[in-house]
């Protein structure tokens, strides 16, 4: 079992770089992953996204990459329209304000757009060093999801062991609740009836009241829903959803066997299936 809360930290340092790669996730209904990477390196978000995809199933996944360079080779460039437009504009304005000083080249090159600078960078030489830190991570991101899904499993199969025993206690009372239902009937129609009643007729309306109230099925069905909820826990990998489905089974069974039921022990211990199918869900919301 896994879970869809995980964090993750990688950095390294080189001559001229340094680089940080980080990934956190919160549980979600299906998988959703966002990137952030610096602007110009954007170019590698959709090999992110890939590696990314591969090792989650579900859950809400942020992953940002940092980077911080030295010694970039640049490219500088002059806008020449730009100069010239700022010279003729500030020459304009001198003029109508009676000023006689003209704009210098150290006033022209600090103005917004006259200078282009431009960093020379590979991206495949940045995807290169991105890589294996992001696998690193992952690996580091993904034992932390393990280790609380670890966790998360063991809380749940506790929950569900409350249950069986609860389930163990409701069964013991079958039988119980069988013959309550035929002495009450015995003794209706002995009241209503006297001598005369019909052992048949009796018989009829026991089973007609029995199928009704008896609880056996549904001792039967939520057996079978808490084995299958185990054996999905045992070989699947991503059981979340399929483990979701399977509670409201067991919330359908659990009910209607409280509705059946006027016998206290019966009545406590399905408040207690109740209470441990809770927990069961409220983990669940957290798990791939």
């Amino acid at each position: 079992m896994i879970s869809m809360t995980g964090y993750a930290y990688r950095e390294i340092s080189e001559e001229n770089i340094s680089l940080s790669v980080e990934i956190r996730s919160l549980n979600s209904r299906y998988l959703e992953i966002s990137v952030n990477t610096p602007s110009w390196l954007s170019s590698v978000e959709p090999a992110v996204r890939d590696i990314i995809g591969k090792a989650c199933y579900r859950g809400k996944v942020e992953a940002s990459i940092r980077i911080w360079e030295n010694n970039i080779p640049v490219k500088v460039s002059v806008n020449l329209d730009a100069a010239k437009a700022y010279r003729s504009a500030i020459g304009a304005l001198a003029k109508k304000l009676k000023i006689k000083e003209k704009p210098g080249l150290a006033l022209l090159l600090s103005l917004d757009g006259v200078l282009e600078i431009e960093k020379e960078r590979d991206n495949s030489r940045y995807w290169n060093i991105i890589e294996p830190v992001l696998l690193d991570a992952i690996s580091a991101f993904n034992e932390s999801r393990s280790k609380e899904g670890a966790h998360t499993e063991e809380d749940i199969l506790k929950s569900v062991s409350r249950i069986e025993a609860s389930l163990e206690i409701v069964s013991s009372f079958a039988k119980t609740m069988e013959d309550s239902i035929k002495e009450t009937i015995s003794a209706r129609f002995a009241e209503l009836l006297g001598d005369k009643t019909d052992e048949n007729r009796v018989m009829a309306e026991t089973a007609a009241l029995l199928v009704k109230a008896t609880i056996s099925e549904e001792i039967v069905r939520l057996g079978a829903h808490l084995n299958e909820f185990r054996d999905e826990v045992a070989r699947n990998g991503h059981p979340g959803k399929k483990l979701d489905f399977l509670c409201q089974e067991i919330n359908r069974e659990v009910n209607t066997i409280g509705s059946k039921s006027s016998i206290l022990e019966v009545s406590r211990a399905v408040i207690e299936m109740k209470d441990a199918l809770e927990n069961v869900r409220e983990q669940l919301r957290n798990v791939e």
